[in-house]
């Protein structure tokens, strides 16, 4: 190597260095706010009135973190043994193991429930590949 290749090198390592860190700098302070799920619907609201408490099959820090592993083990329990019944750890009850006779009696709002969050995470999951999606209202703009 010549002394003369010197800058030439510094000039090509600037280049690369600008060029893989393009995504990180034009991404700077386009930060998209963390959505919430929203838990009002009509079904959850009763579950709270008649039960003094929201419940779902897990707690809220475990199905934040699991529900997509949970849901697949589920699929795999009801379709290769044919057991529908789920014995949940945290309140020790039974529920029943189907995502549309079970998740979305209570998380009808698909939209705002689960769309917001996987758009966010840009996840797209398969579950809509078998399963109907289920017909949200139109909520009343007064």
């Amino acid at each position: 190597m010549k002394l003369y290749d010197v800058g030439k090198i510094f000039i090509g390592i600037l280049v690369f260095a600008a060029i893989a860190a393009f995504p990180f700098y034009y991404n700077i302070g386009r930060v998209n706010a963390k959505p919430e799920p929203k838990f009002d619907t009509p079904a959850i609201q009763e579950w709270e009135k008649q039960y003094g408490k929201k419940e779902c099959v897990e707690s809220k820090e475990f199905m934040r973190a699991e529900h997509m592993q949970l849901l697949n083990n589920w699929r795999d329990s009801v379709v290769r043994q044919d057991n529908r019944g789920y014995l949940s750890d945290t309140s020790h009850k039974r529920f029943n193991m189907s995502l549309q006779n079970g998740c979305m009696n209570c998380h009808s709002n698909k939209k705002k429930f689960c769309d917001e969050c996987h758009t966010y995470m840009s996840v797209t999951p398969y579950c809509w590949d078998c399963h109907i999606p289920p017909k949200e209202k139109e909520e009343n703009k007064s």
